[in-house]
């Protein structure tokens, strides 16, 4: 009998089980929080991210993400077999895309990264209101109406906060990466609907819970920590440190606890590759190492021949000849962009995904 990657649970209609989400979206959020606590007690908060939270939240959370996709795609024989144009193609595709940009400049290169990042970010947070939404077999208009507005609230408005107050002390990629020109007024504008937005929702819930209707826990989970966590990462603070935090961890766990379960429920079947197998042999751990694993390597690289700003992990930087950089940047880069634009194919529930709907509905 194999695992299921949403699993049903009689207490509500979590993705995951109730105990999962509650550490894969709260835990993540509530250590977000923690560390802001620490980084105010050890004095950093308002500074650079040392090299542990580096280490931690940029290496082996959001660079080790990325590389979890190779869990729901390119272990996974069937998968590829299913669709080998998207999935050999897309990275064709994005890296002749990437070495056109960074022909124009650098900065146009990191720009366009920056915006394709941001948007992945957006749409991530909504994908997870919407999954519950299906769970749940939810169809009002209202609510999903409202949910929507206050997801995007709780993430667009703190980038227009942080466009209209350019520049930050802090960035997406490199300095300047994102547009400046946003008169600051138009955030101050917009603050009464963001945080009008916010209260509607939460009024909403009081309100089906005191007439006794269900109120989707997970859902709501979502949508206030994604509040919380971009409100104080972009808008309350103005440093690298709270910024790397709240940004990266309820963005990066959630989605490792997702392809961790599929790679799971896939390597249980008959037909699963031997490399999926053998790596999840040993569950969570294997998982981690792998991934963990990938990530230092290609952060590796590109310390050694782009950043240069980690010798105390990575040695003395080489750097790459000249005229490389036009193809090995987005060479390093394909990872992350491939992640982001498979994302859009592999976790929709459409026809051309029937293992989704199957898992949604049950």
């Amino acid at each position: 009998m194999s695992a299921r990657v949403f699993a049903e649970d009689d207490s509500g209609p979590w993705l995951f089980g109730r105990t999962t989400d509650l550490w894969a979206f709260g835990g993540s959020a509530a250590l977000s929080l923690l560390l802001l606590a620490v980084g105010a007690a050890l004095g950093i908060l308002h500074g650079d991210a040392p090299p542990w939270v580096w280490l931690l939240c940029i290496v082996l959370v959001d660079v080790g993400h990325v590389w979890s996709t190779v869990f729901r795609v390119y272990l996974d024989p069937v998968e590829l077999r299913r669709r080998p144009l998207l999935y050999l193609g897309l990275p064709a595709l994005c890296y002749g895309l990437g070495v056109m940009a960074h022909a124009v400049s650098a900065q146009a290169f990191w720009r366009v990264l920056a915006y394709v990042a941001l948007f992945h970010f957006v749409r991530q947070q909504y994908g997870w209101v919407a999954l519950y939404r299906r769970r749940a077999g939810e169809r009002a208009a209202l609510d999903r109406w409202l949910d929507t507005a206050a997801i995007y609230a709780a993430t667009l408005y703190p980038v227009i906060h942080w466009h209209a107050n350019l520049p930050r002390r802090f960035h997406w990629f490199v300095a300047g990466d994102f547009i400046p020109g946003l008169a600051a007024p138009v955030a101050a504008v917009l603050a009464p609907v963001y945080w009008s937005l916010l209260a509607a929702f939460c009024v909403r819930q009081v309100q089906l819970k005191l007439t006794g209707a269900r109120v989707n826990a997970g859902k709501v989970l979502v949508v206030l920590s994604t509040f919380a966590c971009w409100h104080l990462g972009i808008v309350a603070f103005d440093s690298d440190y709270a910024f790397t935090v709240t940004n990266v961890l309820i963005h990066g766990l959630p989605y490792m606890v997702l392809t961790y379960r599929h790679g799971r429920m896939r390597a249980a079947q008959p037909d699963a590759g031997r490399a999926l197998s053998l790596t999840l042999r040993r569950g969570v751990a294997g998982f981690v190492l792998v991934v963990a694993a990938l990530a230092l390597a290609e952060e590796a690289i590109w310390d050694r021949f782009v950043w240069h700003d980690n010798p105390w992990l990575f040695g003395d930087a080489t750097g790459a000849p000249p005229g490389w950089l036009l193809y090995l940047v987005p060479l390093l880069a394909l990872p992350q962009v491939v992640h982001y634009a498979l994302d859009g194919f592999i976790w929709k529930v459409r026809p051309e995904n029937p293992a989704m709907e199957r898992e949604l509905t049950g």
